[in-house]
């Protein structure tokens, strides 16, 4: 009886974790929670920065990751397949770029200017599905994509006298968000799709990590002010982000729509905002606040599920 009683629940659990084709509870509270993590996790880059050069600081994290989710993978009896071994060194190559820019940005710019202007991937990724996955824009994605532009244009072209407020590093944070669209649609438009979140995010690591660590010296020193706090920073990259919250995210993108997935990224700009002012006293300007007013709204209008017209019978 308790085997037969176990055998219903693997076979209800396998059921509600089959690919969806819309977002449910368990998908809605999982992304706003991950949404915090991500926005916390920008706090963190920019602490670690200051220890680690960000080029260097992102090859450890891939090199350290490689070996942490290799061992997951062998807890969980989960083969490495190489099999896709084009799209698996594509997406590890775009991996590496998006990561290059990302941790520039947060060395260059304020953690509230990068929040707003990287968590606008569900923007490209939008564009990059459609093409590409079949995902049509319709008519109240497209206008959602115009308020998505307009605030990431305010956000990068609304200067201040804050020294923290640097160009080039919201350009880095506007490449790092494409990069990110382009690492998620790399997985869903090739046969990486087929393999687990966890050979997928391998790929990722093994190929980005020697990328980094090559490019590392032609971005200055390595060691910058070394502090056990950014030891600390590097091994929460390690284990807690990439080793776990990626896969996570690849495995919620196996389940939910692409478009579903990357639109609850609208609240990690808002998080990134309130956490760059709690924890590192950055100042949050009208601009700030209109360009992440814009692309939240902007990403409600993207994920918002069209109306169904009732059919004749």
């Amino acid at each position: 009886m308790n085997a037969r009683l176990t055998a219903l629940r693997h076979t209800a659990f396998v059921a509600a974790m089959e690919r969806k084709d819309h977002m449910d509870a368990f998908g809605a509270i999982s992304l706003v929670g991950f949404a915090i993590f991500l926005a916390f996790n920008q706090v963190v880059i920019k602490v670690t920065n200051g220890g680690l050069q960000p080029v260097f600081f992102a090859g450890l994290r891939s090199l350290g990751a490689i070996i942490c989710i290799y061992a997951w993978m062998r807890f969980r009896g989960i083969k490495l397949n190489f099999g896709a071994l084009g799209p698996g060194l594509l997406v590890g190559a775009i991996f590496a770029a998006e990561f290059v820019c990302l941790f520039l940005a947060l060395d260059l710019t304020s953690v509230s200017r990068s929040a707003v202007i990287f968590y606008s991937m569900p923007v490209w990724m939008a564009i990059g599905a459609h093409f590409l996955l079949g995902e049509r824009i319709t008519r109240g994605k497209a206008l959602g994509l115009m308020l998505a532009f307009a605030g990431v244009a305010v956000a990068i072209f609304s200067r201040t006298d804050d020294t923290d407020a640097s160009l080039v590093g919201d350009l880095c944070a506007l490449g790092a968000a494409m990069g990110w669209a382009g690492s998620a649609l790399g997985v869903r438009a090739t046969r990486l799709k087929d393999d687990s979140p966890e050979m997928q995010l391998f790929w990722q690591v093994l190929v980005s990590a020697p990328l980094l660590l090559i490019a590392a010296p032609l971005f200055g020193p390595l060691i910058r002010d070394l502090a056990p706090i950014h030891l600390w920073g590097l091994a929460f990259q390690i284990i807690l982000v990439v080793s776990g919250g990626f896969i996570f995210w690849l495995w919620l993108l196996s389940l939910y729509p692409a478009s579903s997935v990357a639109s609850f990224s609208f609240l990690s700009p808002v998080f990134g905002v309130v956490l760059g002012w709690a924890l590192l006293g950055e100042e949050v300007g009208l601009s700030v606040l209109t360009s992440l007013a814009l692309v939240a709204l902007g990403l409600i209008l993207i994920n918002r599920k069209p109306r169904q017209v009732p059919q004749k019978v």
